[in-house]
């Protein structure tokens, strides 16, 4: 399913303090893409992942999935979009401390409402092995080093078969060569999935394997040419 951003602005703050945080964006992201969007600090570039993961609703314009708009979804309809059809990568990998590499994934399923079965157990082992950490699937996140960390985030974010990716600076705390070698990682993974990828990064020097990259800055998108 693609991701479909269609004319979208958010403002944000009250009266005098109001900002223009996105400013009529409009961007579509095909199953298999991804799409990196790049812009310094504070161009926009959080609140256009919070409007496409459905935590933020825009002040005008549609976000959709497939076709259907979430932008005017109930909270229970977009919480279980988010739960079922959107794959997060955090900045920080955002692993649970006391869980290994394997139960990371497997809490996606609890979070389902079921208990993980034989099926739900060889898929995160396959899934940590497509990013190179089935080695690794019995260590915790304080036994891992900050790439590590990464590839099991992506991989946790595969578990539930998302339709969309939506990934915020995975290279922030790495050196350039481990944040290639995650960038090249997550867009292998998301092209052999076909899931419409979008990532924000303020590092340009991380886009080389994105499908298509746009700036972004004072709330406007522009594709790069």
């Amino acid at each position: 399913m693609s991701l479909e951003i269609n004319d979208v602005s958010l403002l944000l703050g009250d009266g005098d303090q109001q900002v223009k945080a996105l400013d009529h964006v409009s961007a579509t992201v095909q199953p298999g893409e991804l799409i990196a969007v790049a812009g310094p600090s504070g161009a926009g570039k959080s609140s256009l992942l919070a409007v496409c993961g459905g935590l933020r609703q825009p002040t005008s314009g549609t976000v959709s999935i497939g076709g259907t708009r979430i932008s005017s979804m109930s909270p229970a309809d977009l919480t279980r979009v988010r739960r079922e059809k959107i794959g997060f990568v955090f900045q920080l990998s955002n692993l649970v401390p006391a869980l290994t590499s394997l139960d990371q994934l497997l809490m996606l399923v609890h979070l389902q409402g079921r208990r993980p079965n034989k099926a739900d157990r060889e898929h995160a082992r396959a899934l940590l092995d497509e990013v190179g950490m089935s080695h690794r699937a019995d260590r915790r996140p304080n036994q891992l080093s900050g790439g590590e960390r990464q590839r099991v985030g992506i991989a946790r974010a595969l578990m539930t078969s998302p339709e969309i990716m939506l990934v915020d600076e995975p290279t922030s705390m790495l050196d350039h060569n481990r944040g290639h070698a995650i960038v090249e990682l997550l867009a292998a993974r998301c092209r052999d999935h076909g899931v419409a990828t979008l990532m924000v990064t303020h590092d340009r020097g991380m886009l080389d394997a994105a499908s298509r990259v746009f700036n972004i800055l004072d709330g406007k998108l522009s594709e790069a040419v």
